[in-house]
């Protein structure tokens, strides 16, 4: 279910936290974000009869469009339930808009995503979802886009909180809709100019129609894209669920920086850069306390008392310490802040070296990725390409030192660069960029002392090389999903939506042992025979060792006390001041049988010694 957009959170201590939660945030960089509030999307639906008629396979346009919206808003109430959502019908019947424009309905007006509103969509899908809906909506062409969008700017207009981001994504099979009047078409562009001016993106989701889907037609004058997309590329158009997800994930996706920071290549020269996490590890959402009564969240506040007195303590009250040799170093809080404050922020080049010199163990934490920003310093998109094209050219990477933030002790990196990669429709697949690779300081390493590796025949070596080779597959990342946090949004999501039963999630980690059987054919019975003795069973239970052989006395177990002490205990009765292992020793020692609890030991002993 790869819709899910996971909450991410970061293990460790509070401070850690802290620390990351200012990471985020962009605490102290070169430059403030210019991405502060929430994201806002609407969804446009074109609601005429072409959009409900099946390519024959039984799919119309509609329903795949109603279910990527469902599929986005179950991810966002997982992820980002603060986003806010819309969806708007254009091409109905009916009308109902703050403006009163004709055949223009707003189903749902910006609001954060829920439950209700996934089951609300819900009632459109299918067969009954189309005849419910052409009963309550109805059909008609005669629309104009340019009211539409309006309609759409109306409603970010009237939200009264900050938005960070503004979008609206125009879902239609119609590559033409305004073909015989002018009017309604330059009206169309003349409102897309207005959206473009005041930040609005405005995407275009075309699905496949008949003939195919023309975006020269009319769409390529409508649509703008956000300043880090690229203007002349456009996907084909979706004839698959699948196909049209990705496109809607890839604009939908956030996209903010981790920082912006300068790359200085000397004290007179520098760039400006973005910072981006390709990989962050996902977790469940944190669980949100409730109080019992009313079910109304619960805030946490902290408090600190003196311990003798019970007092309750102001900030200004303590200090901190660190143990050193036994003896308590109090630090004041400015000094506490000087410590921590090493260098402003920034990368700084330090030298070059080839890649080689660069390994695998190297590695010890996932890479961040940087990109020109040329609206804080211009100039930047042309010195980064420079440099990335030499970098490529020589094949070498930038060491540098790198500072995150001013609290933050500073970093070695290395810089690898990375060339664009476009697939055959010329849609990128990865950015022109470098890789920071955070390397490991000196006090990281550790010396790890390795057994000697058991010699191996040539003869065994090629019949693993075989079976290696038969297994081998392409990895992806992006093809495995945890299954266990899938199946905790799949409960969830069940749960909200009032469902008898969740969705079992695939998990797609598990060995296909059937398919791996097939292609490896007999070539692990015959590894097993170069390899193990002719008896050998690994689903047998492990062979116990083998008695000694004659002429040779069995260990005994070493006894702590001796014979003479073990029959004074007897006499006076006090084997109960022994301790059981002690116990079992001498039972051991003596080839006394007395199981395994301390009376039962005791008597055992008791009987021996009396015999005697």
């Amino acid at each position: 279910m790869s819709e899910w957009v996971s909450y991410y959170r970061r293990e460790g201590a509070e401070e850690e936290e802290e620390e990351e939660q200012q990471e985020e945030e962009g605490a102290e960089t070169v430059a403030d974000y210019r991405f502060s509030g929430r994201d806002s999307l609407i969804f446009l639906v074109d609601a005429t009869k072409a959009m409900f008629e099946s390519d024959g396979e039984g799919v119309t346009p509609f329903d795949m469009t109603i279910q990527c919206i469902r599929n986005v808003y179950t991810s966002k109430i997982i992820s980002s339930d603060r986003d806010l959502l819309s969806v708007v019908f254009y091409g109905t019947e009916k009308n109902k808009n703050a403006a009163d424009f004709k055949h223009i309905y707003v189903l749902q007006d910006l609001d954060n995503p829920g439950a209700k509103r996934v089951l609300e969509l819900d009632q459109y899908r299918g067969d009954e979802g189309h005849a419910l809906f052409r009963e309550t909506f109805g059909h008609n062409a005669d629309y104009s886009l340019g009211e539409a969008l309006w309609a759409c700017s109306n409603l970010f207009s009237d939200v009264r909180v900050r938005l960070s981001h503004k979008r609206i994504m125009l879902f239609t099979n119609e590559d033409d809709p305004h073909a015989n009047d002018s009017a309604k078409a330059k009206l169309a562009r003349t409102r897309a100019g207005d959206l473009r001016d005041t930040g609005i993106i405005l995407d275009l989701m075309h699905l496949k129609k008949p003939g195919g889907f023309d975006i020269s037609l009319f769409y390529r004058d409508i649509i703008n894209t956000a300043e880090d997309e690229d203007l002349g590329i456009q996907p084909e158009e979706s004839g698959k669920l699948e196909h049209l997800m990705k496109k809607v994930r890839a604009k939908e996706t956030k996209k903010r920086t981790v920082a912006r920071l300068n790359l200085y290549l000397n004290k007179d020269l520098s760039l400006s850069v973005g910072v981006y996490n390709l990989v962050r590890k996902a977790y469940k959402p944190y669980p949100v306390k409730l109080y019992r009564e009313t079910n109304e969240p619960v805030k946490t506040k902290t408090r600190m008392f003196n311990g003798k007195t019970g007092s309750l303590l102001l900030p200004s009250d303590t200090k901190r310490a660190q143990m050193y040799g036994n003896r308590q170093i109090v630090l004041e809080k400015e000094e506490t802040e000087e410590i921590k404050r090493f260098d402003s922020p920034g990368l700084f080049l330090i030298g070059f070296k080839p890649l080689s010199m660069l390994k695998q163990h190297h590695h010890i934490k996932p890479s961040q990725f940087i990109y020109p920003e040329e609206s804080l310093v211009s100039g930047s998109t042309t010195l980064f390409n420079a440099l990335l094209m030499k970098c490529l050219e020589k094949e070498v990477m930038a060491l540098c030192r790198y500072t995150t933030r001013r609290n933050t002790p500073p970093r070695f990196v290395a810089l690898v660069p990375q060339e664009e990669e476009v697939d055959e429709q010329k849609v990128q697949i990865a950015p022109p960029g470098f890789h920071i690779i955070f390397l490991p300081y000196a006090d990281d390493k550790r010396n790890v002392d390795f057994t000697e590796k058991v010699p191996a025949s040539q003869e065994q070596v090629d019949k693993m090389k075989e079976i290696i080779q038969k297994l081998r597959f392409k990895y992806r990342p992006d093809s495995f999903e945890n299954p266990v946090l899938q199946q905790h949004f799949r409960n969830l999501e069940a749960l909200a939506l009032d469902m008898m039963e969740p969705e079992q999630a695939e998990d797609l980690t598990m060995p296909k042992a059937e398919e791996m059987n097939r292609r490896l054919g007999n070539l692990v019975e015959e590894f097993k025979q170069l390899v193990y003795p002719p008896d050998y069973n690994p689903d047998g239970k492990a062979v116990k060792r083998k008695q000694a052989s004659d002429g040779q006395t069995e260990k005994r177990p070493k006894v702590e006390i001796s014979k003479d002490e073990l029959r004074s205990h007897v006499q006076k009765g006090t084997l109960g001041k022994l301790t059981v292992p002690v116990l079992k020793d001498a039972c051991r020692f003596f080839g006394l049988k007395g199981g395994g609890k301390k009376q039962e030991l005791m008597d055992a002993l008791t009987e021996y010694f009396s015999e005697q």
